[in-house]
């Protein structure tokens, strides 16, 4: 590292035996966010590794003395007030792809970090997924999938739960840059849309959508069959779909939530699931993440859940690999950001955190 050369660590996951199947991969340790000849050759040094939980991690050896800490929300390094308190040199704090809940923001803004992320890298990638999900659950596709993959063949136990698109309500929690996408991507389905969020679309858009907007989230709930979580994880929205939330939906409701797992209560899911309220939830957001093996999310019933995916296709890890290249650019030449890619700036939080 040159004299005026920065330590930055960044946290991914572990790519294996896949690093090499793709020259893309880049939102992986081995990839790197294809950043490491460009930074090295400027003097800086670079240190990558998946390994970040506890006293002992490869994180926590770099902790003290790091300028720069990029993370993503597919793997994420969590990064508590105490971990913000030893970190003597830490000035920014990067998310590879979108959502910075895995920072406590209040301490890093009392702390005077900065912190962002690259808005937009990953809407098309999630809202795409989102309605990949709503069509696997309605039309009841992974039972049928596991006969096939078993040998078996019964169409009576796919049918008698599976449903069209066409005339069913979707209602989204959240109509920002997702949500807005997905129900661009809706439209032709000929589904009645709803939407819930603290500001309104603008007028224009939402008459060109077809969406309508609804104020009173308890008043949404019970018309849709179909609801998607698009609202980011905040102290307000944490825990919000608990069992009451859920009672107040209509009985065989399909959830999809790429959003946050830590929005819903996870045992309240799980119980509807179960006695079958909830027809179907599906989503690739957990709490924790990585999720344990005896998460109850795994063995419910009627559900579409995956790992962390659907905003890291390689698409989206070029668009943001390319994001936080050129704000590392940005800090290093003392320029600001894109200003919708703050989250913290100078002690004050984004508004959709406060």
């Amino acid at each position: 590292m040159s004299a005026g050369g920065k330590k930055i660590v960044g946290v991914f996951y572990q790519a294996g035996e896949y690093a090499d199947k793709n020259p893309d991969f880049v939102g992986c340790v081995e990839g790197a966010l294809g950043i490491r000849d460009w930074l090295e050759s400027n003097g800086h040094h670079y240190i990558v590794t998946d390994d970040k939980e506890g006293l002992n991690s490869e994180l926590e050896k770099h902790i003290e003395d790091m300028h720069v800490l990029i993370t993503t929300p597919f793997h994420p390094a969590y990064v508590t007030a105490e971990r913000i308190k030893k970190a003597k040199n830490l000035e920014l704090v990067l998310t590879a792809g979108i959502g910075s809940d895995h920072i406590d923001l209040l301490a890093a803004a009392a702390a005077g970090l900065t912190v962002a992320e690259v808005t937009g890298s990953n809407t098309v990638s999630v809202a795409e997924d989102q309605l990949m999900r709503i069509l696997i659950l309605l039309r009841n596709f992974l039972p049928g999938y596991q006969q096939v993959v078993k040998g078996e063949w019964n169409v009576a136990g796919i049918a008698h739960r599976a449903y069209d698109l066409e005339g069913k309500t979707v209602g989204t929690v959240g109509a920002g840059r997702i949500g807005r996408l997905l129900l661009q991507r809706l439209k032709p389905f000929n589904c009645n849309m709803l939407y819930h969020d603290r500001i309104r679309i603008n007028p224009e858009l939402e008459k060109e959508i077809g969406a309508k907007f609804e104020e009173d989230l308890d008043v949404m709930l019970p018309k849709c069959d179909v609801i998607v979580i698009n609202t980011p994880l905040t102290e307000k929205t944490r825990g919000m779909f608990n069992k009451e939330k859920i009672a107040k939906m209509k009985k065989g409701v399909i959830i999809v939530n790429n959003a946050r797992g830590a929005i819903m209560d996870t045992q309240a899911v799980a119980d509807a699931c179960s006695n079958g309220y909830i027809a179907g939830y599906g989503g690739d957001v957990w709490f924790p993440q990585p999720a344990p093996k005896d998460h109850p999310w795994r063995y419910m019933p009627n559900h579409a859940m995956t790992p962390h995916t659907s905003g890291t296709t390689i698409d989206a890890q070029l668009r943001y690999a390319s994001g936080v290249k050129d704000m590392l650019d940005r800090y290093f030449k003392g320029e600001d950001f894109p200003v919708e890619n703050y989250i913290v700036k100078e002690g004050e939080l984004a508004s959709q955190y406060k």
